[in-house]
């Protein structure tokens, strides 16, 4: 599976984004998808996940309230719409998918078995 974040771009504190994640190869409806992001000088971290199953998503508490995650899997994309942005979103974020994760692992980078390029969000104050 390729996967090829967009959207990303500069927006004011308050604002909203919407980013996509066009997955290629293969259809990615059985896979647990996730977004992830990585400030500079800093560790990458857990966004949020949804799981193949479509159950209830998972989110980081940075952004609980603020972010939603969807899929589309008719179109193999994946979204993550931004709202209440603060500078501390400032980020390169990055989306991925694993065919097989438990539970427990799903904020654990090294469990993803394929990630995008990334794209950059920088929120203004």
């Amino acid at each position: 599976v390729q996967l090829q974040a967009s959207g990303g771009g500069l927006v004011q504190t308050g604002g909203s984004l919407r980013l996509s994640c066009a997955a290629s190869g293969r259809t990615f409806s059985g896979y647990t998808v996730a977004w992830f992001r990585q400030a500079t000088g800093k560790e990458r971290e857990f966004v949020a996940a949804l799981r193949s199953t479509n159950s209830n998503p998972f989110y980081a508490d940075s952004v609980k309230g603020r972010f939603t995650i969807s899929r589309d899997n008719a179109k193999n994309t994946l979204y993550l719409q931004m709202n209440s942005l603060q500078p501390e979103d400032t980020a390169v974020y990055f989306c991925t998918a694993s065919r097989s994760i438990i539970l427990s692992n799903l904020r654990v980078p090294s469990s993803y078995d394929f990630w995008g390029r990334g794209t950059l969000v920088t929120v203004s104050s």
